[in-house]
């Protein structure tokens, strides 16, 4: 689809919310088969949203759904990212009211992502994304000491239920948990140190988050990196916080849990991550919704 000629029409979705006005605000372009990347990053720039999925068809031996597999990119304002998950509902939820619910398989630089889109009886569209697998790692001390400072969080504040770990499942995340959800509240970070940091440490975000309940959390993700303070609702991230709760035992191998980001931002949406035992793959479902 385009505009202005040979120009693509860029299209603007937010996901994890039903309300235009709540979750995490994407740039969609169904067909960027005419942008180099330069272009790419100019339209991110452009829009100013955390990031911006780009669409083209599906590279040669891919074996996805006929008609609904794709190659995706996302670009921040700043940079390109491997995965994103908010992007990726935004641009399902897209494609589905233009082809209807069902299966779709997006190809990513981190690997492939199939998402199955469903439709409730209200019409509201709702996307669940499964992550390349996930996995886990230590964080030296001195990394842990430079997060915290530019964070200007005393470290008797962490949760100690929680160890601070870097977390993928698409992109790099570190996890650190709040003991309580003031401390969670009060984010006013250090940006051009954090950003030094994670482009050190190769990281996408850092996932803050406070547990409320076994499977309630709420999380906040600062996003220097990509030009961005902090990031409305986090897919990529909640996947990454989904597969380190369960590899350090804190949740079961069985488990669905709510995630809710963005109420400090007044753009509230709400995440939600399942874990399959015997499936080391996590899923992240959400609502997606057009923006006019």
């Amino acid at each position: 689809m385009t505009t202005n000629g040979s120009r693509p029409e860029v299209l603007r979705y937010t996901a994890f919310s039903s309300d235009p006005a709540g979750g995490n605000p994407a740039g969609v372009v169904l067909d960027a088969s005419a942008l180099d990347d330069g272009e790419m990053l100019a339209v991110a720039a452009g829009l100013g949203y955390s990031e911006s999925a780009f669409l083209t068809g599906p590279p040669e031996g891919l074996d996805g759904p006929e008609g609904r597999t794709y190659r995706i990119r996302y670009f921040s304002p700043k940079a390109e990212v491997p995965f994103c998950g908010h992007a990726t509902v935004a641009a399902a939820v897209a494609l589905a009211e233009r082809q209807g619910p069902g299966p779709l398989l997006f190809a990513t630089q981190a690997g492939p992502v199939p998402v199955e889109v469903t439709a409730a009886e209200d019409g509201t569209l709702r996307a669940t994304l499964t992550s390349v697998e996930p996995h886990v790692e230590e964080v030296a001390e001195a990394d842990l000491a430079e997060a915290l400072s530019a964070l200007d969080w005393p470290a008797a504040d962490l949760d100690p239920a929680f160890p601070p770990r870097v977390a993928y499942a698409g992109a790099r995340h570190l996890v650190l948990a709040a003991a309580t959800r003031a401390r969670l509240a009060d984010l006013d970070y250090d940006f051009a140190r954090l950003e030094a940091l994670m482009h050190r440490l190769d990281l996408t975000t850092v996932q803050l988050v406070w547990r409320e309940s076994p499977t309630l959390f709420h999380v906040r993700d600062p996003f220097p990196v990509g030009g961005v303070v902090e990031d409305p609702a986090t897919g990529a991230a909640a996947a990454g916080l989904g597969g380190y709760a369960r590899e350090l035992g804190l949740v079961p191998e069985d488990a669905v849990l709510t995630l809710r980001q963005g109420e400090d931002l007044g753009r509230p949406g709400e995440l939600t991550v399942t874990l399959r035992a015997g499936d080391p793959r996590v899923r992240v479902s959400g609502a997606g919704v057009h923006i006019g």
